[in-house]
Protein backbone atom coordinates (compact mmCIF):
# COMPACT_ATOMS: atom_id res chain seq x y z
CA UNK A 1 0.00 0.00 0.00
CA UNK A 2 1.45 3.29 -0.99
CA UNK A 3 2.44 5.75 1.55
CA UNK A 4 0.28 9.04 1.83
CA UNK A 5 1.04 12.38 1.39
CA UNK A 6 1.30 13.17 5.07
CA UNK A 7 3.37 9.86 6.14
CA UNK A 8 5.66 10.96 3.29
CA UNK A 9 6.13 14.77 4.99
CA UNK A 10 6.83 13.44 8.48
CA UNK A 11 9.23 10.62 7.58
CA UNK A 12 11.16 13.46 5.64
CA UNK A 13 11.25 15.59 8.63
CA UNK A 14 12.18 12.17 10.86
CA UNK A 15 15.40 12.03 8.71
CA UNK A 16 16.10 16.06 8.99
CA UNK A 17 15.39 15.48 12.80
CA UNK A 18 18.16 13.03 12.66
CA UNK A 19 20.38 14.98 10.72
CA UNK A 20 20.73 17.28 14.01
CA UNK A 21 21.61 14.31 16.30
CA UNK A 22 18.57 14.00 17.42
CA UNK A 23 16.88 10.13 15.92
CA UNK A 24 15.07 8.97 18.63
CA UNK A 25 12.20 11.70 18.67
CA UNK A 26 8.89 10.83 16.85
CA UNK A 27 7.30 12.90 14.41
CA UNK A 28 3.85 13.61 14.19
CA UNK A 29 1.65 15.81 11.91
CA UNK A 30 -1.13 17.73 12.71
CA UNK A 31 -3.68 19.25 10.71
CA UNK A 32 -3.91 23.07 11.75
CA UNK A 33 -7.09 24.54 13.29
CA UNK A 34 -6.75 27.34 10.57
CA UNK A 35 -6.90 26.24 6.99
CA UNK A 36 -4.62 29.46 5.92
CA UNK A 37 -1.88 27.90 8.43
CA UNK A 38 -1.20 25.10 5.27
CA UNK A 39 -2.31 21.51 5.15
CA UNK A 40 0.03 20.23 7.83
CA UNK A 41 1.71 21.37 10.71
CA UNK A 42 4.86 20.02 13.48
CA UNK A 43 5.66 21.38 16.64
CA UNK A 44 8.64 19.31 16.50
CA UNK A 45 11.07 22.39 16.87
CA UNK A 46 9.67 23.31 19.93
CA UNK A 47 9.92 19.53 21.31
CA UNK A 48 13.79 19.94 20.35
CA UNK A 49 14.71 22.69 21.77
CA UNK A 50 15.31 21.66 25.48
CA UNK A 51 17.46 19.22 23.83
CA UNK A 52 19.81 21.02 21.24
CA UNK A 53 19.69 24.19 23.40
CA UNK A 54 18.69 26.26 20.71
CA UNK A 55 15.88 28.46 20.13
CA UNK A 56 13.05 26.96 18.39
CA UNK A 57 12.40 29.09 15.60
CA UNK A 58 16.30 28.64 14.48
CA UNK A 59 15.76 24.99 14.64
CA UNK A 60 12.97 25.15 12.57
CA UNK A 61 14.14 27.42 9.87
CA UNK A 62 17.10 24.67 9.58
CA UNK A 63 14.69 22.16 8.71
CA UNK A 64 12.95 24.02 6.59
CA UNK A 65 16.45 24.47 4.57
CA UNK A 66 17.22 20.69 5.26
CA UNK A 67 14.11 19.51 3.68
CA UNK A 68 14.68 21.27 0.85
CA UNK A 69 12.24 20.52 -1.98
CA UNK A 70 9.86 17.70 -0.88
CA UNK A 71 7.65 15.92 -3.88
CA UNK A 72 4.14 17.10 -3.38
CA UNK A 73 5.05 20.19 -1.04
CA UNK A 74 4.54 23.40 -2.07
CA UNK A 75 5.87 25.65 0.47
CA UNK A 76 7.85 24.79 4.14
CA UNK A 77 7.05 27.93 6.45
CA UNK A 78 7.97 28.78 9.73
CA UNK A 79 5.42 30.31 11.94
CA UNK A 80 4.72 31.64 15.32
CA UNK A 81 7.02 30.32 18.16
CA UNK A 82 8.49 27.57 15.85
CA UNK A 83 5.79 25.91 13.95
CA UNK A 84 6.68 24.11 10.87
CA UNK A 85 3.54 24.47 8.25
CA UNK A 86 3.43 22.28 5.15
CA UNK A 87 1.40 23.47 2.17
CA UNK A 88 0.45 20.51 -0.02
CA UNK A 89 0.55 21.22 -4.15
CA UNK A 90 -2.58 20.63 -6.15
CA UNK A 91 -1.05 17.34 -7.09
CA UNK A 92 -0.40 15.95 -3.81
CA UNK A 93 -3.52 16.99 -2.37
CA UNK A 94 -5.74 15.27 -5.37
CA UNK A 95 -3.63 11.96 -4.54
CA UNK A 96 -5.39 11.44 -1.20
CA UNK A 97 -9.39 11.79 -2.94
CA UNK A 98 -7.45 9.17 -6.18
CA UNK A 99 -6.59 6.66 -2.99
CA UNK A 100 -9.82 6.74 -1.73
CA UNK A 101 -11.44 6.28 -5.46
CA UNK A 102 -9.51 3.92 -6.08
CA UNK A 103 -9.71 1.69 -2.49
CA UNK A 104 -13.84 2.36 -2.20
CA UNK A 105 -15.06 -0.19 1.02
CA UNK A 106 -11.41 -1.24 1.64
CA UNK A 107 -10.65 2.54 1.97
CA UNK A 108 -9.32 3.39 5.77
CA UNK A 109 -7.90 -0.47 5.73
CA UNK A 110 -4.64 -1.53 6.95
CA UNK A 111 -2.69 -4.38 7.65
CA UNK A 112 -1.61 -3.38 11.53
CA UNK A 113 -2.71 -7.18 13.22
CA UNK A 114 -0.91 -8.86 10.41
CA UNK A 115 -3.29 -11.67 10.62
CA UNK A 116 -3.13 -12.65 14.03
CA UNK A 117 -5.80 -13.70 16.28
CA UNK A 118 -7.76 -11.67 19.02
CA UNK A 119 -10.80 -12.31 20.99
CA UNK A 120 -12.88 -10.15 21.72
CA UNK A 121 -15.21 -10.78 24.90
CA UNK A 122 -18.21 -8.43 25.65
CA UNK A 123 -21.76 -7.88 26.55
CA UNK A 124 -21.05 -11.31 29.13
CA UNK A 125 -24.62 -10.60 30.95
CA UNK A 126 -26.18 -12.51 33.86
CA UNK A 127 -28.97 -14.55 32.31
CA UNK A 128 -31.15 -13.21 34.70
CA UNK A 129 -32.92 -10.70 33.56
CA UNK A 130 -33.66 -8.67 30.23
CA UNK A 131 -30.55 -6.26 29.10
CA UNK A 132 -30.16 -3.44 30.37
CA UNK A 133 -29.00 -0.16 29.09
CA UNK A 134 -25.35 -0.83 30.38
CA UNK A 135 -25.29 -4.02 28.21
CA UNK A 136 -26.28 -2.13 25.23
CA UNK A 137 -23.31 0.33 25.78
CA UNK A 138 -21.04 -2.65 26.01
CA UNK A 139 -22.74 -4.26 23.14
CA UNK A 140 -22.00 -0.85 21.03
CA UNK A 141 -18.34 -0.58 22.28
CA UNK A 142 -17.19 -4.41 21.69
CA UNK A 143 -18.66 -4.82 18.84
CA UNK A 144 -17.03 -1.34 17.34
CA UNK A 145 -13.80 -2.37 18.96
CA UNK A 146 -14.22 -6.22 17.00
CA UNK A 147 -14.96 -4.00 13.50
CA UNK A 148 -11.98 -1.44 13.84
CA UNK A 149 -9.38 -4.42 14.75
CA UNK A 150 -10.88 -6.35 11.67
CA UNK A 151 -10.41 -3.19 9.83
CA UNK A 152 -6.86 -3.00 11.07
CA UNK A 153 -5.75 -6.69 9.79
CA UNK A 154 -6.61 -8.56 13.03
CA UNK A 155 -8.84 -11.71 13.08
CA UNK A 156 -11.08 -11.23 15.32
CA UNK A 157 -13.25 -13.92 17.47
CA UNK A 158 -16.47 -12.54 19.35
CA UNK A 159 -17.08 -14.57 22.50
CA UNK A 160 -19.79 -14.03 24.96
CA UNK A 161 -19.75 -15.67 28.64
CA UNK A 162 -22.73 -16.37 30.60
CA UNK A 163 -22.86 -17.27 33.91
CA UNK A 164 -25.26 -19.68 34.12
CA UNK A 165 -23.85 -21.27 37.96
CA UNK A 166 -23.86 -19.50 40.98
CA UNK A 167 -25.90 -18.35 44.08
CA UNK A 168 -27.73 -15.76 41.38
CA UNK A 169 -29.14 -18.60 38.96
CA UNK A 170 -30.82 -20.54 42.51
CA UNK A 171 -32.31 -16.94 43.37
CA UNK A 172 -33.90 -16.90 40.09
CA UNK A 173 -34.84 -20.11 39.86
CA UNK A 174 -36.57 -19.24 43.61
CA UNK A 175 -38.42 -16.43 41.97
CA UNK A 176 -39.92 -18.25 39.17
CA UNK A 177 -41.09 -20.68 41.77
CA UNK A 178 -42.93 -18.09 43.58
CA UNK A 179 -44.57 -16.91 40.73
CA UNK A 180 -45.56 -19.98 39.57
CA UNK A 181 -47.39 -20.63 42.97
CA UNK A 182 -48.86 -16.92 42.39
CA UNK A 183 -50.58 -17.91 38.99
CA UNK A 184 -51.70 -21.04 41.20
CA UNK A 185 -53.70 -19.14 43.64
CA UNK A 186 -50.64 -19.84 46.40
CA UNK A 187 -49.95 -16.49 48.23
CA UNK A 188 -45.84 -16.98 48.10
CA UNK A 189 -43.98 -13.73 48.07
CA UNK A 190 -41.04 -13.38 46.07
CA UNK A 191 -37.54 -13.75 48.12
CA UNK A 192 -36.48 -10.57 49.12
CA UNK A 193 -33.06 -10.89 47.50
CA UNK A 194 -34.80 -12.42 44.46
CA UNK A 195 -35.87 -10.77 40.97
CA UNK A 196 -38.93 -8.97 40.66
CA UNK A 197 -39.64 -7.95 37.55
CA UNK A 198 -43.10 -8.60 35.45
CA UNK A 199 -40.32 -10.91 33.53
CA UNK A 200 -40.27 -13.55 36.35
CA UNK A 201 -44.11 -13.61 36.06
CA UNK A 202 -44.11 -14.20 32.27
CA UNK A 203 -41.47 -17.22 32.88
CA UNK A 204 -43.59 -18.30 34.90
CA UNK A 205 -46.89 -18.53 32.69
CA UNK A 206 -44.69 -20.02 30.27
CA UNK A 207 -43.07 -22.65 32.44
CA UNK A 208 -46.91 -23.39 33.64
CA UNK A 209 -48.37 -23.72 30.04
CA UNK A 210 -45.75 -25.88 29.18
CA UNK A 211 -46.51 -28.24 31.77
CA UNK A 212 -50.17 -28.12 31.19
CA UNK A 213 -49.72 -29.32 27.62
CA UNK A 214 -47.42 -32.22 28.24
CA UNK A 215 -48.28 -35.44 27.03
CA UNK A 216 -48.46 -37.02 30.77
CA UNK A 217 -49.60 -33.77 32.42
CA UNK A 218 -52.21 -34.23 34.82
CA UNK A 219 -55.36 -32.21 35.07
CA UNK A 220 -54.48 -30.82 38.46
CA UNK A 221 -54.02 -27.16 38.88
CA UNK A 222 -52.13 -26.68 42.35
CA UNK A 223 -48.78 -26.71 43.76
CA UNK A 224 -48.22 -30.22 43.16
CA UNK A 225 -48.30 -29.00 38.88
CA UNK A 226 -44.80 -26.96 39.86
CA UNK A 227 -41.74 -28.15 38.10
CA UNK A 228 -38.65 -28.80 40.22
CA UNK A 229 -36.46 -26.36 40.53
CA UNK A 230 -33.36 -27.50 38.54
CA UNK A 231 -36.18 -27.89 35.79
CA UNK A 232 -37.27 -24.15 36.66
CA UNK A 233 -33.67 -23.01 36.42
CA UNK A 234 -33.09 -24.89 33.39
CA UNK A 235 -36.25 -23.26 31.76
CA UNK A 236 -35.90 -19.38 32.87
CA UNK A 237 -32.27 -19.52 31.65
CA UNK A 238 -32.90 -20.87 28.49
CA UNK A 239 -35.67 -18.49 28.19
CA UNK A 240 -33.84 -15.43 29.10
CA UNK A 241 -30.71 -16.51 27.36
CA UNK A 242 -32.83 -16.83 23.71
CA UNK A 243 -34.19 -13.20 24.79
CA UNK A 244 -31.21 -11.65 24.82
CA UNK A 245 -29.74 -13.24 21.87
CA UNK A 246 -32.87 -11.30 19.97
CA UNK A 247 -32.47 -8.24 21.98
CA UNK A 248 -28.65 -8.57 20.42
CA UNK A 249 -29.79 -9.20 16.99
CA UNK A 250 -32.15 -6.83 16.84
CA UNK A 251 -28.97 -4.51 17.65
CA UNK A 252 -27.00 -5.70 14.76
CA UNK A 253 -24.34 -7.41 17.10
CA UNK A 254 -23.49 -10.55 16.50
CA UNK A 255 -21.31 -12.99 18.30
CA UNK A 256 -19.09 -16.39 17.17
CA UNK A 257 -19.36 -18.19 20.46
CA UNK A 258 -21.53 -17.97 23.09
CA UNK A 259 -19.75 -19.66 26.74
CA UNK A 260 -21.44 -21.33 29.17
CA UNK A 261 -19.70 -20.80 32.80
CA UNK A 262 -21.19 -24.22 33.32
CA UNK A 263 -19.03 -25.58 31.22
CA UNK A 264 -16.36 -24.96 33.54
CA UNK A 265 -17.78 -27.12 36.57
CA UNK A 266 -18.95 -30.11 33.96
CA UNK A 267 -15.19 -30.36 31.85
CA UNK A 268 -13.42 -30.15 35.27
CA UNK A 269 -11.77 -27.04 33.95
CA UNK A 270 -12.35 -25.18 37.80
CA UNK A 271 -10.83 -28.10 39.83
CA UNK A 272 -8.17 -28.52 37.29
CA UNK A 273 -7.54 -24.82 38.12
CA UNK A 274 -7.38 -24.93 41.80
CA UNK A 275 -4.80 -28.13 41.10
CA UNK A 276 -2.54 -26.20 39.15
CA UNK A 277 -2.25 -23.02 41.70
CA UNK A 278 -1.68 -24.86 44.53
CA UNK A 279 1.03 -26.57 42.76
CA UNK A 280 2.68 -23.12 42.75
CA UNK A 281 3.05 -22.82 46.44
CA UNK A 282 0.79 -19.37 45.95
CA UNK A 283 -1.82 -20.83 47.94
CA UNK A 284 -2.44 -21.24 51.13
CA UNK A 285 -5.06 -22.10 54.01
CA UNK A 286 -6.87 -19.82 56.74
CA UNK A 287 -10.05 -19.54 58.72
CA UNK A 288 -11.07 -22.88 56.73
CA UNK A 289 -10.70 -20.98 53.21
CA UNK A 290 -8.10 -21.47 50.67
CA UNK A 291 -6.21 -18.12 49.71
CA UNK A 292 -3.96 -17.50 46.62
CA UNK A 293 -1.79 -14.72 47.53
CA UNK A 294 -2.51 -12.52 44.85
CA UNK A 295 -0.57 -9.70 46.40
CA UNK A 296 2.66 -11.54 45.02
CA UNK A 297 1.36 -10.10 41.55
CA UNK A 298 0.57 -6.01 42.59
CA UNK A 299 -2.86 -6.71 44.17
CA UNK A 300 -4.45 -4.94 47.40
CA UNK A 301 -4.62 -8.29 49.22
CA UNK A 302 -4.59 -11.72 48.84
CA UNK A 303 -7.94 -13.45 47.31
CA UNK A 304 -10.11 -16.07 48.70
CA UNK A 305 -10.29 -18.80 45.96
CA UNK A 306 -12.34 -21.45 47.70
CA UNK A 307 -14.71 -20.69 51.24
CA UNK A 308 -14.75 -22.30 53.87
CA UNK A 309 -18.16 -24.46 52.51
CA UNK A 310 -15.63 -25.58 49.50
CA UNK A 311 -17.58 -23.36 46.90
CA UNK A 312 -15.11 -21.08 44.81
CA UNK A 313 -15.79 -17.37 44.71
CA UNK A 314 -15.96 -15.34 41.95
CA UNK A 315 -12.58 -14.44 40.57
CA UNK A 316 -11.87 -18.94 40.32
CA UNK A 317 -13.96 -19.52 37.24
CA UNK A 318 -12.92 -16.22 35.83
CA UNK A 319 -9.66 -17.45 35.73
CA UNK A 320 -10.46 -21.17 34.71
CA UNK A 321 -11.92 -19.36 31.66
CA UNK A 322 -9.25 -17.42 30.86
CA UNK A 323 -7.11 -20.22 31.04
CA UNK A 324 -9.52 -21.67 28.00
CA UNK A 325 -9.43 -18.78 26.15
CA UNK A 326 -5.14 -18.77 26.39
CA UNK A 327 -5.49 -22.58 25.61
CA UNK A 328 -8.03 -22.04 22.50
CA UNK A 329 -4.66 -20.00 21.19
CA UNK A 330 -6.10 -16.54 22.04
CA UNK A 331 -2.67 -14.82 23.04
CA UNK A 332 -4.25 -11.19 22.39
CA UNK A 333 -7.96 -11.01 24.37
CA UNK A 334 -10.19 -7.40 24.97
CA UNK A 335 -12.41 -7.72 27.72
CA UNK A 336 -15.34 -5.22 27.34
CA UNK A 337 -16.87 -4.97 31.33
CA UNK A 338 -18.90 -2.42 33.33
CA UNK A 339 -16.70 -0.09 35.16
CA UNK A 340 -18.10 -2.13 38.73
CA UNK A 341 -15.45 -5.13 37.00
CA UNK A 342 -12.78 -2.99 38.19
CA UNK A 343 -11.94 -5.15 41.48
CA UNK A 344 -11.97 -8.54 39.10
CA UNK A 345 -9.14 -7.10 36.82
CA UNK A 346 -6.07 -7.22 39.55
CA UNK A 347 -7.31 -10.63 41.00
CA UNK A 348 -7.95 -12.42 37.54
CA UNK A 349 -4.71 -11.26 36.17
CA UNK A 350 -2.58 -12.59 39.29
CA UNK A 351 -4.38 -15.75 39.33
CA UNK A 352 -3.21 -16.08 35.36
CA UNK A 353 0.45 -15.02 36.35
CA UNK A 354 0.56 -17.09 39.41
CA UNK A 355 0.28 -19.89 36.39
CA UNK A 356 2.69 -18.60 34.17
CA UNK A 357 0.45 -15.95 32.00
CA UNK A 358 2.06 -12.95 31.06
CA UNK A 359 1.30 -9.47 32.93
CA UNK A 360 -1.05 -7.53 31.08
CA UNK A 361 -3.51 -10.31 30.33
CA UNK A 362 -6.19 -10.27 29.62
CA UNK A 363 -6.95 -6.74 28.23
CA UNK A 364 -9.55 -4.47 29.55
CA UNK A 365 -11.67 -1.83 28.59
CA UNK A 366 -14.33 -0.50 31.02
CA UNK A 367 -16.87 1.64 30.50
CA UNK A 368 -19.32 3.76 32.75
CA UNK A 369 -23.21 3.25 32.96
CA UNK A 370 -26.02 5.04 31.67
CA UNK A 371 -28.67 7.53 32.46
CA UNK A 372 -31.16 8.21 30.16
CA UNK A 373 -32.79 11.39 30.44
CA UNK A 374 -36.42 12.94 28.88
CA UNK A 375 -37.06 16.40 29.05
CA UNK A 376 -34.09 16.63 31.88
CA UNK A 377 -35.36 14.50 33.98
CA UNK A 378 -34.12 10.57 34.43
CA UNK A 379 -35.83 7.89 32.56
CA UNK A 380 -35.92 4.98 35.72
CA UNK A 381 -38.05 2.29 35.70
CA UNK A 382 -39.07 0.09 32.82
CA UNK A 383 -42.30 -1.86 34.01
CA UNK A 384 -41.71 -4.97 32.50
CA UNK A 385 -38.11 -4.77 34.14
CA UNK A 386 -38.97 -3.91 37.29
CA UNK A 387 -36.23 -1.55 38.17
CA UNK A 388 -34.53 -0.53 35.17
CA UNK A 389 -34.55 0.84 31.14
CA UNK A 390 -34.30 -2.19 29.25
CA UNK A 391 -31.94 -1.93 25.60
CA UNK A 392 -35.34 -3.49 23.71
CA UNK A 393 -37.01 -0.47 24.53
CA UNK A 394 -34.63 2.03 24.02
CA UNK A 395 -33.71 0.55 20.82
CA UNK A 396 -37.82 0.37 20.16
CA UNK A 397 -38.02 4.15 20.76
CA UNK A 398 -34.84 5.33 18.85
CA UNK A 399 -33.69 2.51 16.40
CA UNK A 400 -30.46 0.14 16.75
CA UNK A 401 -28.24 2.74 14.65
CA UNK A 402 -28.87 5.69 16.61
CA UNK A 403 -28.71 4.15 19.88
CA UNK A 404 -25.41 2.69 18.64
CA UNK A 405 -23.97 5.90 17.37
CA UNK A 406 -25.18 7.77 21.04
CA UNK A 407 -23.52 5.00 23.19
CA UNK A 408 -20.31 5.27 21.41
CA UNK A 409 -19.48 8.65 21.07
CA UNK A 410 -18.44 9.00 24.79
CA UNK A 411 -15.36 7.92 26.16
CA UNK A 412 -15.99 4.46 27.74
CA UNK A 413 -15.01 5.38 30.88
CA UNK A 414 -17.08 8.54 31.03
CA UNK A 415 -20.36 8.39 32.68
CA UNK A 416 -22.84 8.79 29.17
CA UNK A 417 -26.00 10.38 30.07
CA UNK A 418 -28.45 9.20 26.71
CA UNK A 419 -30.27 12.63 25.78
CA UNK A 420 -33.58 10.80 24.37
CA UNK A 421 -35.11 14.19 23.08
CA UNK A 422 -32.16 15.02 21.07
CA UNK A 423 -31.72 11.10 20.09
CA UNK A 424 -35.14 11.83 18.49
CA UNK A 425 -34.40 15.24 17.09
CA UNK A 426 -34.73 14.16 13.19
CA UNK A 427 -32.83 17.49 12.24
CA UNK A 428 -29.53 17.35 11.79
CA UNK A 429 -28.64 18.85 15.67
CA UNK A 430 -28.90 14.94 16.37
CA UNK A 431 -25.11 14.08 15.60
CA UNK A 432 -25.69 10.89 14.08
CA UNK A 433 -28.41 11.93 11.87
CA UNK A 434 -25.72 15.08 11.00
CA UNK A 435 -23.22 12.26 9.85
CA UNK A 436 -26.45 10.69 8.11
CA UNK A 437 -27.56 13.73 6.18
CA UNK A 438 -24.57 14.59 5.15
CA UNK A 439 -23.90 10.53 3.43
CA UNK A 440 -27.33 11.24 2.26
CA UNK A 441 -26.87 14.63 0.42
CA UNK A 442 -23.81 13.33 -1.17
CA UNK A 443 -25.53 10.63 -2.58
CA UNK A 444 -28.15 13.05 -4.09
CA UNK A 445 -25.58 15.10 -5.61
CA UNK A 446 -24.26 11.80 -7.13
CA UNK A 447 -27.48 11.37 -8.15
CA UNK A 448 -28.59 14.34 -9.82
CA UNK A 449 -25.62 14.27 -12.13
CA UNK A 450 -26.66 11.23 -13.42
CA UNK A 451 -30.37 12.64 -14.07
CA UNK A 452 -29.02 16.02 -15.55
CA UNK A 453 -28.88 16.52 -19.58
CA UNK A 454 -25.31 18.58 -19.84
CA UNK A 455 -25.74 17.95 -23.42
CA UNK A 456 -22.98 16.42 -26.26
CA UNK A 457 -20.20 18.93 -25.34
CA UNK A 458 -20.22 18.08 -21.71
CA UNK A 459 -20.95 14.86 -20.89
CA UNK A 460 -21.94 14.39 -16.96
CA UNK A 461 -19.18 13.07 -14.57
CA UNK A 462 -19.44 9.14 -13.87
CA UNK A 463 -17.94 7.47 -10.63
CA UNK A 464 -15.75 5.67 -13.43
CA UNK A 465 -14.66 8.84 -14.82
CA UNK A 466 -13.76 10.32 -11.09
CA UNK A 467 -10.59 9.05 -10.67
CA UNK A 468 -9.52 10.92 -14.18
CA UNK A 469 -10.66 14.11 -13.22
CA UNK A 470 -8.08 17.25 -12.97
CA UNK A 471 -8.36 17.47 -9.69
CA UNK A 472 -6.72 21.18 -9.52
CA UNK A 473 -9.82 22.23 -10.36
CA UNK A 474 -10.73 21.81 -6.63
CA UNK A 475 -9.61 25.55 -5.90
CA UNK A 476 -12.03 26.48 -2.64
CA UNK A 477 -10.79 26.86 0.39
CA UNK A 478 -13.10 24.47 1.84
CA UNK A 479 -12.38 21.58 -0.97
CA UNK A 480 -8.73 21.80 -0.01
CA UNK A 481 -9.84 21.50 3.55
CA UNK A 482 -12.25 18.92 2.87
CA UNK A 483 -10.01 16.62 0.57
CA UNK A 484 -7.54 16.71 3.60
CA UNK A 485 -9.83 15.85 6.21
CA UNK A 486 -10.59 12.84 3.81
CA UNK A 487 -7.27 11.56 3.64
CA UNK A 488 -6.83 11.46 7.83
CA UNK A 489 -9.71 9.00 7.81
CA UNK A 490 -7.16 5.60 7.84
CA UNK A 491 -4.83 7.48 10.91
CA UNK A 492 -8.36 8.01 13.08
CA UNK A 493 -9.25 4.19 11.97
CA UNK A 494 -5.94 3.21 13.12
CA UNK A 495 -5.55 5.23 16.09
CA UNK A 496 -9.39 4.36 17.38
CA UNK A 497 -8.20 0.53 17.09
CA UNK A 498 -5.28 0.73 19.03
CA UNK A 499 -6.63 2.86 21.75
CA UNK A 500 -9.89 0.56 21.51
CA UNK A 501 -11.88 3.95 21.50
CA UNK A 502 -14.46 4.27 18.81
CA UNK A 503 -15.75 7.83 20.16
CA UNK A 504 -12.57 8.87 18.07
CA UNK A 505 -14.37 7.76 14.94
CA UNK A 506 -17.33 9.41 15.41
CA UNK A 507 -15.41 12.62 16.18
CA UNK A 508 -14.04 12.23 13.08
CA UNK A 509 -17.04 11.71 10.99
CA UNK A 510 -19.23 14.70 12.84
CA UNK A 511 -15.94 17.07 11.74
CA UNK A 512 -16.06 15.36 8.62
CA UNK A 513 -19.87 15.73 8.09
CA UNK A 514 -19.21 19.74 8.84
CA UNK A 515 -17.05 20.60 6.01
CA UNK A 516 -19.00 18.42 3.69
CA UNK A 517 -22.16 20.35 4.91
CA UNK A 518 -20.24 23.82 5.02
CA UNK A 519 -18.77 22.95 1.65
CA UNK A 520 -22.24 22.57 0.36
CA UNK A 521 -23.78 25.78 1.30
CA UNK A 522 -20.53 27.76 0.80
CA UNK A 523 -20.79 30.61 -1.36
CA UNK A 524 -23.87 29.95 -2.68
CA UNK A 525 -27.16 32.41 -1.78
CA UNK A 526 -29.28 29.71 -4.02
CA UNK A 527 -31.73 27.27 -1.84
CA UNK A 528 -30.51 24.68 -4.33
CA UNK A 529 -26.98 24.39 -3.28
CA UNK A 530 -26.76 21.25 -5.07
CA UNK A 531 -27.19 22.71 -8.88
CA UNK A 532 -24.49 25.38 -7.84
CA UNK A 533 -22.17 22.36 -7.19
CA UNK A 534 -22.89 20.78 -10.19
CA UNK A 535 -21.78 23.38 -12.81
CA UNK A 536 -22.05 23.28 -16.78
CA UNK A 537 -18.60 23.49 -17.02
CA UNK A 538 -17.33 19.05 -17.08
CA UNK A 539 -14.07 19.58 -15.88
CA UNK A 540 -14.93 21.53 -12.79
CA UNK A 541 -17.62 19.45 -11.97
CA UNK A 542 -16.19 15.96 -12.68
CA UNK A 543 -13.36 17.62 -9.92
CA UNK A 544 -16.47 18.04 -7.79
CA UNK A 545 -17.88 14.77 -8.04
CA UNK A 546 -14.25 13.23 -7.72
CA UNK A 547 -14.38 15.30 -4.25
CA UNK A 548 -18.12 14.28 -3.34
CA UNK A 549 -17.85 10.44 -4.10
CA UNK A 550 -14.71 10.28 -1.50
CA UNK A 551 -16.34 11.91 0.91
CA UNK A 552 -19.40 9.81 0.49
CA UNK A 553 -16.90 6.78 0.37
CA UNK A 554 -15.61 7.75 3.79
CA UNK A 555 -18.31 8.67 5.47
CA UNK A 556 -19.79 5.17 4.79
CA UNK A 557 -16.72 3.38 5.60
CA UNK A 558 -16.57 5.41 9.04
CA UNK A 559 -20.60 4.66 10.04
CA UNK A 560 -19.93 1.11 8.74
CA UNK A 561 -16.73 0.79 10.85
CA UNK A 562 -19.46 2.05 14.02
CA UNK A 563 -22.14 -0.28 12.66
CA UNK A 564 -24.59 2.19 12.11
CA UNK A 565 -26.23 2.39 8.64
CA UNK A 566 -25.39 5.45 5.90
CA UNK A 567 -28.24 5.89 4.62
CA UNK A 568 -28.46 7.36 0.82
CA UNK A 569 -31.91 9.01 1.30
CA UNK A 570 -33.26 10.54 4.53
CA UNK A 571 -36.83 10.79 4.83
CA UNK A 572 -36.91 13.78 6.56
CA UNK A 573 -34.73 15.65 4.90
CA UNK A 574 -35.95 19.17 4.28
CA UNK A 575 -33.70 20.45 1.95
CA UNK A 576 -34.28 17.63 -0.27
CA UNK A 577 -34.45 18.50 -4.31
CA UNK A 578 -37.76 18.38 -5.74
CA UNK A 579 -37.77 15.24 -8.00
CA UNK A 580 -36.26 15.35 -11.80
CA UNK A 581 -33.70 18.41 -10.37
CA UNK A 582 -33.08 20.76 -13.06
CA UNK A 583 -30.28 22.82 -14.94
CA UNK A 584 -27.32 25.29 -13.62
Amino acid sequence: MSSSPEQQVARAVQAAVAELGVPDVGVRLERPKDPAHGDWASNIALTLASRLRRPPREIAAELAERLGALDGVAAIEVAGPGFLNFRLDAAAAGSALRRILAQDAGYGRSDQGQGRRIMVEFVSANPTGPLHLGHGRQAALGDAIANLLEWTGWIVHREFYFNDAGRQMDRLAASVRARCLQALGVDEPVPEDGYHGEYVAEIARALLEEVRQAPAAETHSDAASVPPLDAMRRFAVARLRKEQEMDLEAFKVRFDQFYSETSLYDEGRVEATVRALNDTDLTYRQDGALWLRTTSFGDQKDRVMLKSDGSPTYFLPDVAYHLSKWERGFRHVVNVQGADHHSTVDRVRAGLQALGRPSGYPEYVLHQMVTVERGGQEVRFSKRAGSYATLADLVAETGAGVARYFFLMRRPEAHLTFDLDMALDPSDKNPVYKVQYAHARLCRLLALDREQDWGPAAPAGRPSEHARAELSRLTHPLERELAGQLAEFPGFVTRAATSRAPHLVCGYLEKTAGLVNSWYQAGHPSRRPDLAALVRDEPVRTARLALVQAARIVLRNGLTVLGVPAPSRMHRDADAPPAGGGSA
